[in-house]
Formats: structure tokens, sequence, C-alpha cells
């Protein structure tokens, strides 16, 4: 099979070029100065084991690959505000022998929160969910990090909306050979909305720096506990957090990296690059959303979802809002 990364930043860099270390073919797709980084200097990944570069082909659209093949699966690591114009890129592309990529070809959702899966399910007939965990960065152009060891992640894979089949097997088994751990389940959005309630914190400290002080974590548990009382309402499984703990392990232990960029998450890495787009809507945004179907207040996720959106809209720094500020900013939201 070949692989056709849609989104090489963090995620879907990383696990671009860790598939491509393990001797399968990759297709990176990019945009802009990234696209011009991967082209002039190639893949440059940062792990624990030093910085590997690779040369592969890359893209920004499917017009350069001409026909697509068969056997490509297309990996969707696009952040979910920019899957609609990703899917409708990619859908009508020819397959050779007939048919487009949405008729035919395999496509695995590997971003956070739920929407995205959902998004192409309304183009693509054979869609699958991936349950992402895995710490990885990409600030500079050409260049992204992951830091776990010994393994790079795990990635929960399944059809959506269930299911399983021999597609999600045969990319399991590459993942497996590439510094992955890659369960195949037939309920992967149960691991979504597990994965979704700890992104939550995304927001916060995207506009706040890191949650290390007492009150920033405080704040990420009502936060979450917010979010845990919205899918209970919506009667909506989410994996406990005692599973996730018995599945993860000691498997992804972060170390340090040379020349790595310290910093957060992925909201935090999209204000750092100044994007203009955070995906704060698809995270908080979704409990919001269910909340006002289910009629569950949810002050504190509409908060950081405002937020978010203004720190990326206004290209404000990331981390520059005092704790302090925001938690009063919450409690009175809670009040009001």
């Amino acid at each position: 099979m070949r692989y056709i990364i849609i989104g090489a930043g963090a995620v879907g860099g990383v696990i671009g070029g860790r598939l491509a270390g393990a001797g399968h073919e990759v297709v990176l797709v990019a945009r802009g100065t990234h696209l011009e980084a991967l082209r002039d200097r190639g893949l440059r990944l940062r792990v624990p084991e030093g910085e590997l570069t690779h040369r592969l082909p890359v893209v920004d659209g499917p017009a350069e690959l001409g026909e697509l093949r068969p056997d490509d699966v297309l990996v969707l690591a696009v952040k979910t505000q920019d899957s609609l114009a990703a899917l409708h890129t990619w859908g009508p592309a020819p397959v050779t022998g007939g048919g487009t990529a949405a008729e035919r070809l395999p496509l695995f959702c590997a971003q956070n929160g739920v929407e995205g899966q959902r998004l192409a399910l309304r183009l693509f007939r054979r869609v699958h969910g991936v349950c992402v965990w895995l710490p990885s960065a990409y600030v500079e152009p050409g260049v992204v990090s992951a830091a776990g060891s010994p393994l790079t992640g795990i990635l929960h894979i399944g059809r959506y909306p269930h299911g399983t089949d021999e597609t999600a097997r045969l990319v399991a088994a590459d993942l497996e050979k590439a510094h992955f751990e890659a369960p195949v389940v037939a309920d992967v959005a149960r691991w979504q909305y597990a994965k979704l309630l700890t992104n939550l914190g995304n927001a916060l400290e995207a506009v706040t720096g890191p949650v290390v002080s007492e009150e920033a974590v405080q704040l990420v548990r009502r936060v979450r506990a917010e979010g845990t009382a919205v899918l209970d309402a919506a009667g909506i499984p989410y994996a406990s957090a005692e599973e996730q703990r018995a599945v993860r392990g000691d498997k992804v232990t972060l170390v340090p990296l040379d020349g790595a960029p310290r910093g957060g998450g992925s909201s935090w890495q999209s204000l750092s690059r100044g994007t203009g787009t955070i995906e704060a809507d698809y995270l908080n945004g979704e409990i919001a959303l269910l909340g006002r179907l289910h009629g569950v207040p949810t002050p504190l996720n509409e908060l950081l979802q405002h937020h978010a959106n203004a720190f990326a809209r206004e290209r404000r720094a990331a981390g520059s809002m005092p704790v302090a500020e925001l938690v009063r900013r919450a409690d009175e939201a809670v009040v009001n």
C-alpha cells in the first residue's frame, strides 16, 4: 500500500516519517512554507534516536500525482477546521481503473475530536477513525518531532461509525512495524470521545501557557467535568481513565529531544505558527454543541472556545493571558 498523508504537520508528518522509515511508500501533502521546506530539505523527523531525514514525494494536491492507485490509503491529518477543503479536493480524484477516491479508497481520519470523520462520511464510502495518542510538534517548516519512547504513539483504529475490516488490520500491522501500537477496535468512537475529554484543556494551554500551576490544573478539571456531564447526558460512551491508563502504561514516555522546540499541544502550536485558526470549535465547541442539544450548561467550554478563537483570529501570542485572569473570567461565566 502507498500512504498519502494529507496534512504533513505534527501528527501526519510523524506518521508519514515513521512509515517511511519502516520501508513503506509515503507521499506527503503540504502547503506554503512547509511544502517548500519538505521539497528542498526533506522531512526532518526528530525522535529519541536522533534526527532522521526522509526524502519523500511532496505534493500540494492530487493533480500532481495523476490517477491515484487502487492500493492507496489516504490519511487525513489536517486540523478539523481544514477538513472540508481537503475532502472536497481529494474526494473527486480519479483512481486507475475507474471511479474516484471517495468511491474506492479508504480514508483514515487521524485527527483530534470526532467531527472530521463525520464530515468525511458524507463524501467517502470507506471511512476509518483513528484515536490519536501521539505527543508530537510542528513549529518550524519542514521539521516535526515526537518525543515518545519506546513507542512513538498509540493509534486505535476502526471503521467509522463502528466495526473493523481487513484494511484496518493491514494498516495497523504496518504501523506496528513503525514504532506505534495500533489496536484495531470495533468501537473507535468510544476511545475518541475519551481523548476529546483530555483535549478540552488544549485551549487553556494555548491561551495561558503550560498547565503547571494549581489554579490551572483545577480549571482544567472543571472544564473536563463539564464535558463528562455532557457526554453522560447525551448517552455517549467513552473509555474510562482506568482503561486508558491500562492501555498506555509506560509505552509512550516523553524524553528530551535535542533541538526540538519546547511548547505545548496542537492548539498552542497553531497559535505559535500564527495560522489564524484553531481547533477549539471542534473540541470545546463539540461539548458546547452537545450541551445545547441535551440541555446541559457548558459555560467553561464556551469561554475557552471564545478566547481560543479570539487569540487565533487576532494572532495573539500563545500563553499571553495570565492564568489568574482566565480563572476570574471562568468564575464569572459560571455565576452568570
